[in-house]
């Protein structure tokens, strides 16, 4: 019973993320096998100003999705001052995406983080389960060149 329940709550959380994205791309791996790469956009909720594409590997029959993904991230609209002031600008920044990769306990993470002697985003993804001795991840910027620094 309480596998049913953990199913249905993925479920659910999957579901409404789904709402989320903007499904760009989808790229088939091969006739022998059944794993697609899907391309998604999402924009970053408190900048909507960058745009972010998230590739990552869909084992259609699997309880687990593979852990690698890739990010690039783009300023692809204006970036107000008064934006930048609602995020997190600690070192560790703040979760802006996050999606199931499995049943159990893996998901795919997407973390802001501001560099402030750069004046630039820094947008890491990565697994939140260690595979085959290392945890995968993935890492963009977007640079605030026109954009006044963070106090």
């Amino acid at each position: 019973m309480k596998a049913f329940k953990a199913i249905t709550l993925m479920s659910i959380i999957s579901a409404s993320l789904v709402g989320c994205s903007e499904d760009v791309g989808k790229v088939s791996l091969g006739v022998f096998t059944t794993s697609d790469i899907f391309i998604d956009a999402k924009q970053d909720p408190k900048l909507p100003g960058v745009t972010c594409h998230i590739s990552h590997v869909e084992a259609n029959f699997d309880l687990s999705d593979p852990s690698n993904a890739s990010i690039a991230c783009r300023q692809t609209g204006p970036i107000t001052t008064q934006q930048l002031a609602t995020i997190d600008t600690s070192k560790s920044g703040e979760i802006v995406f996050k999606e199931s990769l499995s049943i159990l306990f893996k998901s795919l993470k997407v973390r802001r983080i501001y560099d402030k002697e750069n004046n630039t985003l820094l947008y890491l993804s990565y697994s939140t389960k260690e595979t085959k001795g290392s945890f995968k991840h993935s890492l963009s910027s977007v640079s605030l060149y026109q954009v006044n620094r963070i106090n």
